[in-house]
């Protein structure tokens, strides 16, 4: 299941979205809006929900959350963004991997 979590997240919403991967999330965040698509098996998908819901490509990143060990992850393919100084998959700015922890941990945790 795929869904955009505007607000903490309940058990029943966590349960749903990690049910395609089992207990890991993968997420896009808008550190802008400081919102998420949490669920689905590719990235890409949760970054069309958001940008059909006002998102702006500049602003979204991709990474995962494992339920079991709390650990967050920053890799995904929609982060190869040479345009913006992110030539990799792994988002390498520590400003926004920070605003992505913040912004996963206080919806998801």
């Amino acid at each position: 299941m795929l869904l955009i979590i505007r607000e903490k997240a309940g058990e029943e919403i966590i349960s749903k979205v990690a049910e395609d991967l089992k207990g890991y999330i993968k997420v896009v965040v808008d550190v802008r809006r400081k919102i998420l698509s949490a669920g689905g098996k590719m990235h890409v998908d949760g970054e069309r929900l958001l940008l059909e819901d006002g998102s702006k490509q500049a602003d979204v990143w991709g990474g995962g959350l494992d339920l079991e060990t709390g650990e967050v992850d920053f890799d995904s393919m929609i982060n190869l963004r040479p345009g913006q100084n992110n030539p990799s998959r792994e988002v390498l700015g520590p400003a926004i991997r920070k605003e992505m922890e913040v912004i996963i941990h206080t919806l998801l945790r």
